[in-house]
């Protein structure tokens, strides 16, 4: 019963904390479950979304991926992610994600889209299915063009 208060004390409360946020699951979309690792990466597309929500509404967001969790979670197909190729390209997006939540005064948009740039590094050698889902993340043009105008 307290988990369910504290569930909607944080849905109550998310709009007004700003930056602060509950951690939320990862929805398991697979009737026959899903592996730690895909639920690891629609949680990590989850959180994408909601920086790209929160760069359109003229604010700065934080990324909150364990990207850490990359390298020991169990996937659906351990064969994919068990050699160099994959731990590379986790380690390039773990970089990309530190390296967006650095605060500096660079280009937070551009690395945004570096970030997003790994993902799909990565599923267009090792896991193509996820592209189109992945390709959501991006920032159009236009949407860039009225972020840089809102940015002071």
């Amino acid at each position: 019963m307290k988990t369910i208060w504290l569930y909607l004390l944080c849905l109550v409360s998310l709009p007004s904390l700003g930056s602060v946020a509950c951690k939320k699951e990862a929805k398991d979309i697979n009737p026959n479950g899903s592996s730690e690792l895909a639920l690891l990466m629609r949680s990590m597309h989850e959180d994408g979304l909601a920086a790209k929500a929160k760069f359109l509404q003229g604010e700065t967001p934080q990324l909150h991926m364990e990207c850490e969790k990359m390298h020991t979670a169990q996937a659906t197909d351990p064969g994919k992610v068990a050699n160099p190729l994959y731990t590379g390209y986790a380690n390039a997006l773990k970089d990309k994600v530190n390296a967006f939540d650095q605060p500096y005064s660079g280009d937070k948009v551009a690395a945004y889209q570096s970030m997003v740039d790994a993902c799909m590094n990565c599923h267009r050698e090792i896991c193509p299915g996820p592209m189109s889902k992945i390709k959501k993340l991006y920032l159009s043009d236009k949407e860039i063009a009225s972020i840089t105008v809102k940015q002071p």
